[in-house]
Parts: C-alpha cells; structure tokens; sequence
C-alpha cells in the first residue's frame, strides 16, 4: 500500500468506529410502542436513517476488516517485539507535546527530536508594576 492510501484508510475507519459506537447507544429513551400502536412515523425514520447510514457505512467497514486482517500478524509481532520497550518510553517521557513527529532516516533508524523551546510570552512589568496588555 502506498502512504497515501493509508491516511484515507485510517480515517475511514475512525469513522466506521464512531458509526459503531453511534448504533451501539439506545436508539430512543421512550417506552416501545405496543402492538396496537405500531411504529411511530419518528421510529421509521430512525430506522430509514440508520438502514441508510449501515449501507452507505458497510464498504469502509468491510474494508477495515481487510486492513484489520492484512496487518495483525505483524502489529501482533512488531508490539511483542517492542511493546516493552515503548512502555519504557512513555514512561520516561512527561509531555509528547515538546517532541516533533517521529522521522525515519535514510538508513532505517527512527528518530525523535523535542522541539526547539518557545520564546516566553509572558507580559513584562511596567516601571509602576503594571503589565500591559
């Protein structure tokens, strides 16, 4: 696969995950309607809107589950290989927000540089102890 494809895939699935967990959540906080009742016309229309949302979700689903498929064996490998190790990192690490995205170098070695630090932006004091906004 190439990366451009991936980025698309992943966001296909983020969606087909929340979808999922949309269709998971009770559907309706009223009491169901009897037998004598039938479907209320807002009942039928849940139902046509989630029936819609299902057929026009099932291909990216069924791709995930391709991806899925094509991709365990070695996710499996690669975090029993080196899960231990990045739960060391993350230990070691307090705040990913000063590291720049990792970066593979020309020689396959994975590298993450911290950020250069930002210049202070806090207001300076006035002669009279006031700061100006």
């Amino acid at each position: 696969m190439t990366q451009d494809i991936r980025p698309r895939m992943f966001r296909r699935l983020a969606l087909g995950a929340g979808v999922a967990a949309l269709l998971a959540l009770p559907l309706a906080a009223e009491d169901a309607p009897t037998d004598e009742e039938g479907p209320t016309l807002m009942d039928r229309g849940m139902e046509l809107f989630f029936e819609g949302l299902r057929r026009e979700m099932e291909p990216t689903l069924e791709e995930a589950a391709r991806l899925f498929a094509e991709i365990g064996p070695s996710m499996r490998s690669f975090l029993t290989e080196m899960g231990p190790a990045l739960a060391d990192i993350a230990d070691q690490v307090e705040d990913w927000s000063v590291y720049e995205m990792p970066e593979i170098l020309p020689n396959g070695d994975i590298i993450i540089r911290r950020k250069a630090p930002q210049p202070e932006t806090t207001p300076k004091a006035t002669e009279d102890g006031s700061i100006e906004l």
